[in-house]
């Protein structure tokens, strides 16, 4: 396949101490929370463990600088998402509610998922364009899985998505990915994953292929996988038997690098307003704000 040349510059390892600022001087020196941040910014902590984990287990947190606090938005209500059949989103989160699952014994297996067309009128952005798979356990619970399929053919325009029932790991399986985090920019493609950890804020576009680009306008999509799980974060696998040069290494991940976006130079938000939706104990909900999440 054809790669797409990507132009973001990126940090180097697995399960390192990193830092990164968009603008010189922004990170404060020999301290995460002085009484007056740099450029008058607010100071936030996004936690990936218990904040009293021991650094030896794996203590996991970053600072955020931030243009406004990421609280100011208006309470969050009921979010039914829309998808390719026009009814309500198909997430299933809680594998031991039996009212969410239909049980079949027998072997399955199953053909490309269907990318919807905007020549049928539909639009289907990443969110909305979700479905669940299979997987077990329960998010309340911190144990467990789930495999969910993304179809869609649309940029999440004004919105951006967070979980806060796992970390994400995303397969493209058709389609490159543009994705916008808390933390800056990726390109991500089919045979490339990518992990987003439970409480970042993302949003995803579809990034055309030139070589593709009449395909595109034909309504092509994209469409991938994505394994969510409950409990803890992604590992890298021991290597065991096959020795100290197989399988991936740290210096193989890829950080991306700080980039912040200003509300008067965010292109995306529909009538002033940007919405944010957050998965929830298995459950989708909406709230709007008057500015971008990625002000970073």
């Amino acid at each position: 396949m054809n790669y797409l040349k990507d132009n973001y510059k990126y940090m180097h390892g697995f399960g390192n101490e990193f830092e990164s600022e968009a603008l010189e001087g922004a990170l404060p020196i020999g301290r995460n929370t002085p009484r007056f941040a740099p450029y008058g910014l607010h100071i936030e902590q996004l936690n990936g463990t218990s904040f009293t984990v021991p650094r030896s287990a794996g203590n996991r947190r970053t600072w955020f600088y931030r243009i406004r606090p990421s609280v100011m938005h208006l309470p969050f209500e009921k979010y039914l998402s829309k998808n390719s059949s026009g009814g309500p989103n198909r997430l299933v989160t809680n594998f031991n509610d039996p009212n969410q699952l239909e049980v079949v014994p027998n072997q399955l297996r199953w053909s490309p998922f269907k990318i919807p067309k905007k020549s049928d009128g539909l639009e289907i952005d990443f969110v909305d364009g979700m479905s669940t798979i299979c997987g077990a356990g329960d998010p309340a619970l911190g144990a467990g899985i789930a495999i969910h399929i993304y179809c869609a053919n649309s940029d999440m325009k004004g919105r951006a998505f967070t979980n806060s029932d796992g970390d994400y790991l995303i397969v493209p399986q058709k389609g490159a990915l543009r994705i916008q985090t808390e933390f800056g920019y990726m390109l991500v493609q089919p045979n490339e994953i990518c992990v987003i950890q439970r409480g970042m804020r993302f949003r995803v576009e579809y990034v055309e292929n030139p070589e593709n680009k009449e395909k595109s306008q034909q309504g092509e999509g994209f469409r991938g996988y994505i394994l969510e799980v409950f409990g803890g974060h992604f590992e890298i696998p021991d290597l065991g038997p096959i020795g100290a040069n197989g399988l991936a290494n740290p210096r193989d991940f890829k950080i991306p690098t700080a980039h912040y976006e200003d509300s008067k130079d965010c292109k995306d938000m529909v009538d002033g307003q940007y919405e944010i939706i957050q998965k929830f104990s298995g459950e989708l909900f909406s709230a709007k704000q008057s500015f971008s999440p990625f002000d970073v």
